[in-house]
């Protein structure tokens, strides 16, 4: 019988025991005895610190799932003031200053820029700048806090401050004033962030930095810096960033609400648009992480002791390619008008005409469009507008440029609606039984009824040199000439009372329901003059309100909705701009959109067919000008309704628009306002562009992500 064990096997395996044995006992001996000290040394020169991971902030994505605004990664610059300020000794002081200007120099020499925001100006003589509301806080706490430490005068002058810094931070007098004002402005964003209670754990130096710059920095051995890798926003369109906003600090304002949320101080929060109205998808949950360094600032390892999760996915209801059709068109349309009215004038001034036929230039606009059967907001372009980028380089810049780019006239400028009203009366008067559809009316011209008191308003047809009038018409005719005779009549049938209620109903001076800042606007009414005039609307502001004028005033996003319900047989939809929502891998839909009814104006098919009837013939009826010259040769069918907001003497009137196709089967309305445009029908080429776009690529097969399919 075989042996199990063999005498020579067992002999290798002792003798391999043993070498593993003495192995371990030299490596031992060397690490605790021979280098043992060196390792003790270098353990205690180790730092450990418990530093937060910030999440990355969810992507906003269109209704088809392209990024409009997304996270990248980046590298940023932040102070070691351990390293620089450890040694409070003049000389170390003194080298310390002198790393902080180098440091600067060559951050812009690399074309970056750091972060400085001290409201002084960079050169003398030294004045204040315009602050924000965070600037004046932090100020104003710097310099309370100095009054107690240094008896720092109260409300020092910018110079006055400069000279307390120069001494405060011992800056060597042999640095020029620009020289010491930027040691200055890094002095005080690292002394500010610990004064009063509103302090920011830690100060970026400069934000989203190139690794040459780094590399640079590195190989010249500036000392008293670190990079971390961090992210910052990065836009993928030039287009709707009024609807887009953007993300900064906190304000001191905003400290209770988001430290209840659990928000670091220097968290970025959403400042405007979607990125405000969505912080709470948008915003994730920060890590933590466990990180040791050597003495010399060599990170040696990390240890994750809690994950981040990043911010959920955002779907918006735009349609970025028909947002950029409508930005364009409003561009295009003013930037052309505004050149021949320049021209026009000059003429006027040079040879001598008419100064009635000067026109004032277009300072604003706006253009809306919308899903007609869920009010789902497919455009919302404002003119002027501004590149998200431009902005946060220079605030300021940007909010005091001409014509206020900042101003999203879709949502925050309210307009008298002009002769849009009327389909809004004629539903009034048909469901109240004021009129029929056949009703019959003879246009005289001038509007008699009230003769006795003064006021008789004329149709815009009709003038003292060519005394024309429209004859008799039926209600859509009245609609498709725009009859102010007509409606006139009508706003007498059924006083303001009524026709506020219709107005109400239709969304008019009411809240759309959209999360962006919008304001209210109003109509006409007999609370509207009590408030204000402590009396009741007189039956001369009644009747003008029937035509749009009075004091109706309503946005452009109001005028949108309101199209659509018209165009829908009188059900209107909330305005929301949230489509959906993803987790932030797209693995998972935590939020769609479903389509919200506000209100309906219930009445019989008939009704709204004999003023679709109408408004179909705004744009078929070649005696309407300009609006059958834009329209007559489309390939799709759509309705329509223009207005002219008369403005008072001598200013040029705004232009109003609204339209819906097809006109068969409604799919998307439209409101165009252009500021001092003149007539409704001469924004009909705005409106045109965007159909045109519209119709051209809604069954197209552009490219898009998988994601897009919660959307379409």
């Amino acid at each position: 019988m075989e042996k199990l064990i063999r005498p020579l096997r067992l002999a290798v395996m002792a003798l391999i025991t043993a070498a593993l044995i003495a192995g371990s006992v030299v490596i031992l001996y060397k690490l605790q005895i021979v280098e043992g000290r060196a390792y003790y040394e270098e353990s205690r020169n180790s730092i450990v610190s418990t530093v937060r991971v910030p999440a990355a902030r969810g992507s906003i994505l269109d209704r088809y799932g392209r990024v409009l605004v997304e996270n990248r990664v980046c590298n940023n610059l932040r102070i070691d003031e351990k390293k620089l300020f450890g040694d409070l000794s003049d000389e170390a002081i003194a080298g310390a200053n002198e790393t902080l200007l180098r440091l600067a120099s060559a951050v812009t020499a690399f074309g970056d820029s750091y972060t400085d925001t001290l409201p002084i100006t960079r050169e003398p003589p030294f004045e204040y700048t315009e602050m924000t509301e965070l600037q004046r806080y932090t100020l104003d706490a710097y310099v309370k806090e100095k009054q107690k430490v240094d008896g720092l005068k109260e409300n020092p002058s910018a110079v006055e401050l400069m000279a307390y810094m120069r001494e405060r931070y011992k800056i060597d007098n042999s640095y020029t004033a620009a020289e010491t004002r930027t040691i200055a402005g890094i002095r005080y964003e690292l002394n500010s962030r610990y004064i009063d209670g509103f302090s920011t754990s830690a100060y970026i130096f400069a934000q989203d930095v190139s690794m040459d710059l780094v590399t640079t920095l590195m190989e010249t051995g500036v000392p008293g810096f670190e990079v971390e890798s961090s992210f910052i926003r990065d836009y993928h369109t030039t287009y709707a960033s009024q609807i887009l906003g953007y993300v900064q600090p906190m304000d001191p304002a905003d400290v209770e609400k988001y430290s209840e949320l659990g928000y670091e101080m220097d968290a970025q929060v959403g400042r405007a648009g979607a990125e405000l109205a969505f912080e709470r998808y948008l915003h994730g949950t920060d890590g933590e992480a466990r990180v040791t360094r050597t003495a010399s600032g060599v990170t040696t390892g990390t240890v994750y002791t809690r994950e981040t999760t990043p911010g959920d996915n955002v779907y918006l209801t735009i349609d970025i390619g028909l947002q950029e059709a409508a930005e364009n068109a409003l561009n295009a349309y003013i930037t052309q008008v505004n050149a021949e009215r320049e021209i026009k004038n000059a003429e006027i001034d040079l040879y001598g005409g008419d100064e009635e036929d000067k026109k004032q230039l277009i300072t604003g606009a706006a253009a809306v469009a919308v899903k007609v059967d869920t009010g789902e907001p497919l455009a919302i372009a404002s003119w002027p507008g501004y590149d998200i980028p431009t902005l946060l380089r220079d605030y300021t810049a940007v909010a005091e440029a001409e014509n206020a780019p900042m101003f999203n006239r879709a949502l925050q400028a309210a307009y008298a609606p002009g002769s849009t009203f009327k389909p809004c009366v004629a539903i009034a008067a048909l469901c109240e039984g004021k009129i029929a559809t056949t009703t019959t009316i003879d246009c005289e011209g001038v509007y008699t009824h009230y003769a006795d008191y003064g006021y008789s308003p004329r149709c815009w047809i009709y003038s003292d040199t060519v005394p024309l009038t429209h004859g008799t018409l039926s209600l859509s005719e009245a609609i498709t000439h725009s009859c102010n005779y007509y409606f006139y009549t009508l706003g007498d049938y059924l006083q303001i009372t009524l026709m506020a209620k219709y107005a109400k109903l239709f969304g008019l001076g009411e809240h759309t329901g959209i999360e962006l800042y919008e304001v209210t606007g109003q109509m006409t009414s007999d609370e509207l003059y009590q408030a204000n005039y402590g009396r009741d609307v007189y039956m001369g502001e009644t009747i003008a309100a029937a035509i749009g004028q009075a004091e109706s005033l309503f946005t452009p996003m109001q005028m949108a909705e309101y199209c659509a319900a018209i165009a829908n047989g009188g059900v209107r939809h909330g305005a929301s701009l949230l489509g959906a929502v993803s987790s932030y891998d797209f693995g998972e839909v935590l939020f769609r959109r479903t389509s919200e009814v506000l209100s309906e104006v219930k009445a019989a098919p008939e009704y709204y067919d004999a003023v679709h009837t109408g408004m179909r013939g705004v744009v078929t009826d070649s005696a309407n000008g300009a609006a059958y010259l834009y329209f007559y040769d489309t390939p799709y069918s759509l309705a329509a309704k223009t207005g002219t907001a008369q403005l008072g003497e001598g200013q040029t009137n705004n232009a109003m628009f609204i339209c819906y196709a097809p006109y068969e089967n409604p799919e998307i309305a439209i409101a165009v306002a252009v500021e001092k445009g003149s007539a409704g029908a001469s924004n009909a080429p705005i409106a045109r562009q965007i159909l045109d776009y519209y119709f051209a690529f809604k069954d197209s097969a552009v490219a898009l992500e998988t994601e897009g399919e919660l959307l379409k």
